[in-house]
């Protein structure tokens, strides 16, 4: 067989398991006005700025995009006070974890990252061969139940680790790490290990002991921080997200990036977004809300949850989560079972829309009824 002549670990890997698309549901299920609230996407869509500037960049359809994205660069680099050198960007900040694991990791080190942490960090590992040192989560006596345990990540590190990921706020729980227990982490891990705090969901934290890592950066050679636009600034569709991190940090994760791996689209969008701060606070604004609206359906339901600061909420359903989740789906409305983060009974719902929430908790207490 073929599979066989691959490497081991990539043998042994399970790819990625998206959302499922709207299109695909309306096909299998022959309905017409189906909800999407599986894949933590901005339920108002891009900036009109954006729309403007995608417009305006037909005419240069044939060209390749500006392979070092000069322009995108510069907009991030003043928005967060560095020198350009220090910004990698990406197909997506998950393009940004897998340079990381190109470049740091190999057959014979290992990562480290938390149970139940985004399902990209022991995918990348495991596709270089290396080894996965993935430490107990919190079970809710000494920190929120699912949330990253930095003590004993610090006692999973080896001594051939190399890379640790850590995800605030993590998906697909929603917990977070406040700013004195990051920061005290990542002073005690040894430099030569690379620390990688991906922010995807960043924009939509409002709590008060939430940290900005990327001004940590000056003081942390082996610090990256991954961002993106696919979830507060409405891109997913044009894959682009992007690393910060000292200068040096940037350098070899350049060395190992495709070329043109940002389109010219996604990089002309993205600094469209940029400019627009009005519409990222609505989506923020609307985030919040509907986030509201959510926890009080799921209260009412007498279902329990994990407190989230992202834009998602995972929900114990107290039954089998696949049984609920095939029912949804006939009633319309896509969720994401969470199977596969070692969380069992749960479903991890997107915040969308008023109507679109509402459509869900109704869908929800029918599918419980039954």
């Amino acid at each position: 067989m073929i599979v066989q002549l691959a490497t081991p670990g990539v043998q042994a890997l399970r790819p990625y398991a998206p959302g499922k698309p709207l299109p695909e549901l309306e096909r299998e299920y022959g309905i017409v006005d189906a909800v999407k609230l599986a894949s933590n996407e901005n339920p108002l869509g891009p900036s009109p700025r954006v729309l403007e500037a995608l417009r305006a960049g037909f005419g240069d359809l044939a060209r390749y995009p500006d392979g070092n994205g000069f322009e995108l660069k510069a907009a991030l680099a003043e928005k967060h006070g560095v020198d350009p050198a220090a910004i990698t960007l990406g197909n997506g900040s998950n393009d940004v974890l897998e340079l990381v694991a190109r470049a740091f990791l190999s057959p014979g080190s290992s990562a480290v990252f938390s149970a139940h942490a985004f399902a990209v960090y022991p995918l990348v590992t495991q596709a270089i061969g290396a080894r996965a040192n993935v430490a107990a989560a919190h079970d809710g006596n000494d920190g929120p139940r699912y949330g990253h345990d930095l003590d004993a990540m610090l006692r999973a590190i080896d001594n051939d680790t190399r890379v640790i990921f850590i995800a605030n706020p993590n998906n697909p729980t929603g917990t977070w790490l406040d700013r004195t227990a990051l920061r005290a982490f990542v002073e005690a891990v040894p430099r030569n290990i690379i620390v990688v705090i991906d922010e995807a969901y960043f924009e939509y934290v409002g709590e008060p002991d939430y940290p900005d890592v990327t001004i940590w950066l000056p003081d942390f050679a082996n610090l990256l921080v991954t961002r993106t636009f696919s979830k507060a600034y409405g891109l997913a569709s044009l894959r682009v997200g992007y690393g910060v991190s000292q200068s040096g940090l940037a350098d070899v994760l350049n060395r190992v990036r495709q070329p043109f791996n940002v389109n010219s689209f996604a990089q002309l969008a993205a600094v469209a977004a940029l400019e627009d701060e009005d519409h990222l606070h609505d989506s923020v604004r609307t985030n919040r809300a509907g986030m509201q609206q959510l926890v009080d359906g799921i209260q009412a339901l007498n279902l329990s949850y994990i407190p989230s600061v992202g834009n998602f909420l995972c929900v114990d359903v107290g039954r089998d989560p696949d049984e609920v989740y095939q029912a949804l789906l006939r009633e319309g409305v896509i969720v994401r079972p969470v199977d596969n983060y070692g969380m069992p009974g749960h479903l991890r719902i997107s915040i969308g829309l008023q109507e679109e929430n509402q459509r869900f908790l109704q869908a929800l207490e029918k599918v419980l009824a039954a």
